[in-house]
Order: structure tokens, then C-alpha cells, then sequence
């Protein structure tokens, strides 16, 4: 057969996510002049939006890095070496998160749910076995992106004032901020972190760190803090320099703005919408799979655990990778690894992988990626049910 996958391909992968052309055409433009101007009157105007982003009144910080670096810059403002947090993890990313506080001398007590949603009654337990109140922060994940578990932070919130605990609360919205609802004043949250590549549709290299006025009276005591990733200074800059802790990444700056109108146009509730529909394409088409097989499901079976902006399917070791691997090469449209989803018997996790649906997509992105990924299970032999396009298309059509 001839090959497909000329034309322009589609990246279907959690992240970097497709860049909408308007930012793309924001960024494409000379250096600026970062000491007076136009660039500092744009800035101004984007501190606004990223709180309303997140749902919250208190302070924003940017900082020059990705999650990782999102991670660091939170722990860092939290804790002093030495200092307790309890970190629930359900997923990957979970995992990573305490490894950096770990590695920076926080001691970790990890609530590990595997790629499940997390137990209430397990994180109840933990706090209440706190008597002495020596954890200073609870460590989440939202939706985690390998496991594409979406996890309840209000309730988390909720177990903490039942219990009288003063741990702070941490959100890892990586993936999910611009795509799943989050509201972090009305949730109790008091510390939030976001990147720029998922749902704000900007290339990576900027990731942005929320805090409640509990958390910024706390940072001020964490012994972690160091010049270039102490928060108050580029929350609450005298200096423009400041806010970033010497240069701008200019023309991140440029392409965020021109996401965050993007958003803003839309409104922020048709953007929830429009990402759970979409998900709730992928999800009808994956459970129609499954019925013609049954190692074809998705990782997450209760709809409320699901997370808006990815969706992980197991497909059985090595149908996923051969999947994957038809569908780039023969038509142009890249899938998600199975980042972290290994198996007994699968080490390398062959038989998981990610259908993401964040940012800048739509509905024929979405049916499109869905009916490469059939073309190709007819293409290799992978057993599979019919009626998935149909089944997806009434979702849309819905």
C-alpha cells in the first residue's frame, strides 16, 4: 500500500501539545528591548489571566524551566531539609515529584495508589497517624499524565479540615490546567503548578507556580529557598527583571500571551467543555474496541477518575507499540507512549499507550486520530469491535 503519512502529521501526544498558529505568529518575531516598552506592558497584563486561569486571588510566579523544574520550584518554597511531606501518587508523575523532594533532603511518606485513582480512607488513615503533626504539605497530582488518572482535590481538602490538619496543599495541574476543571481558591488548594506545553498551547520552557497567602507566609520560613527559585521576589517584583530572575524568556512570553486571549475568547468553561467531550469521544471508541477484545480498555474504569486531557489504553504487550509505530510511520499521526505503565511481563510497557486530547484540538483532530488508530488495528491484525467510529461520532454529534 502507499504511504499515508504525507501532509501534515499529527502529534497526539500528551505534550508538547499542537501549537495553534496565532501563537506561533506571536513568537515569530526580533528580539525585543527587555528593559523598557512594549514587552513590559504585555507582562503586566498576563499576571490577571494566569490567576483567573487557576481559579485563584493569590500570587502567580513564573519561572524559566519545565515540570521538573515546576516540582523543584515548589518544593523548594515549602520545605527545609529535613521537613515531612505526604505525597499521593497515582502514576508516574506522582512518583517524580517526591523523588525531587527527596532528592533535595525532604523526607517522604508515599501513598502509592499504582495507576489507580487514590484511596480516601488511605489518605485519612496517614493524617491521622500525623499526631504530631509533622507533615508540612500534602504532595497530588491531578490528572496524572502517564496514568491519565484524574484524582478529587477538593476532597483531599476536605479529609484535611475534618481532620484539623495544617498541612499545606500542593496541586500538580501539569496536565490538566487549561483542559479539566480546577478552581484552587474554592478547592482549599494552596499551592498550584502548571507548564506551558499541555494545555496553554505554548512551546515548553515556562512553568508557573500559584500560591495562597498561607503558602506564601510558609514559603518565607523554608529553608530550601534559594536566590533564583524563591517565590517572592517574581511574585512581588519591585524590578521587571525580577519576575524572572534576570532575562524574559521574551518570546514565550509573546506566544502565552497570545494562548492565554485564545482561552479567554473562548471562555474558560467552554474550554472544560469542549476537552470532555472530546475525551469522551476517545473513551466511547476505546470501550467499543474492547468489546471484540478484551485486553483492549482503558486504564481507568469509573468515567469521574478519567482525566479530561489524556486518555491511557491498555491494548495488551506488544499490540501498543506496533500500533503506535503504524500509525506515524504509514499515516502520520503520533500516539503516546506507555510512559510508566510496565507490567509483568511488558517491562517496557508495550502494551499501553496515551491518546491525548488537550489544547489546541477539535473534534476532526480527535475522530481523525481515532480512525488511524482503527485503520491501523485492520492493518496489523489486531483484534478489535466495531461500531468505535460510529459510537465516538455520537458523542460528537451529541
Amino acid at each position: 500500500m502507499p504511504n499515508l503519512a504525507h501532509g501534515r502529521p499529527y502529534l497526539a501526544i500528551p505534550g508538547p501539545s499542537t501549537i495553534p498558529e496565532r501563537v506561533l505568529q506571536a513568537m515569530n518575531r526580533g528580539a525585543p528591548n527587555i528593559y523598557a516598552g512594549a514587552l513590559h506592558d504585555m507582562v503586566a497584563g498576563l499576571w490577571p489571566d494566569l490567576k483567573a486561569l487557576a481559579g485563584t486571588t493569590g500570587d502567580v510566579a513564573v519561572y524559566i524551566g519545565n515540570g521538573h523544574a515546576l516540582w523543584e520550584a515548589a518544593n523548594t518554597n515549602l520545605f527545609s531539609r529535613g521537613e515531612k511531606a505526604l505525597v499521593l501518587a497515582s502514576g508516574l508523575f506522582g512518583h517524580g515529584w517526591a523523588n525531587s523532594a527527596r532528592g533535595l533532603g525532604v523526607e517522604v511518606a508515599l501513598l502509592d495508589f499504582g495507576p489507580a485513582p487514590m484511596d480516601l480512607d488511605r489518605v485519612e488513615d496517614a493524617l491521622r497517624a500525623d499526631r504530631t503533626r509533622e507533615i508540612r504539605a500534602v504532595l497530588m497530582t491531578q490528572t496524572d499524565t502517564a496514568s491519565s488518572v484524574k484524582n478529587d482535590v477538593a476532597a483531599v481538602r476536605s479529609v484535611l479540615d475534618a481532620l484539623g490538619h495544617p498541612a499545606l496543599l500542593a496541586v500538580d495541574c501539569i496536565a490538566t490546567l487549561g483542559c479539566d476543571e480546577y478552581r484552587m481558591d474554592d478547592w482549599g488548594v494552596d499551592l498550584t503548578i502548571a507548564a506551558s506545553q499541555k494545555g496553554l498551547m505554548t512551546p515548553p520552557g515556562i512553568g508557573f507556580l500559584w500560591m495562597s497567602p498561607r503558602a506564601m507566609a510558609a514559603s518565607e520560613s523554608a529553608g530550601l529557598r534559594t536566590p533564583y527559585w524563591a517565590v517572592g521576589p517574581r511574585a512581588r517584583p519591585t524590578e521587571f527583571w525580577q519576575y524572572f530572575c534576570g532575562t524574559a524568556p521574551t518570546h514565550h512570553l509573546f506566544g502565552l500571551r497570545a494562548a492565554l486571549d485564545m482561552i479567554g475568547e473562548e471562555g474558560l468553561p467552554n474550554v472544560w467543555a469542549r476537552h470532555h467531550h472530546l475525551a469522551r469521544a476517545v473513551w466511547a471508541a476505546v470501550e467499543a474496541w474492547g468489546r471484540g477484545n478484551p485486553e483492549i480498555r482503558l486504564n481507568v474504569a469509573d468515567p469521574a477518575c478519567r482525566g479530561w486531557s489524556v486518555t491511557s489504553v491498555r491494548m495488551g504487550a506488544p499490540h501498543a507499540t506496533r500500533l503506535r509505530d503504524w500509525t506515524e510511520t504509514q499515516a502520520g499521526v503520533t500516539l503516546g507512549i506507555g510512559l510508566g505503565m510496565s507490567e509483568p511481563g511488558d517491562p517496557h510497557g508495550d502494551g499501553f499507550l496515551r491518546i491525548a486530547h488537550m489544547g489546541h484540538v477539535n473534534a476532526h483532530m480527535t475522530l481523525g486520530a481515532l480512525a488511524v488508530a482503527e485503520a491501523g488495528m485492520q492493518a496489523l491484525d489486531i483484534p478489535h469491535g466495531t461500531g468505535a467510529l460510529e459510537a465516538a461520532a455520537a458523542v460528537i454529534a451529541s
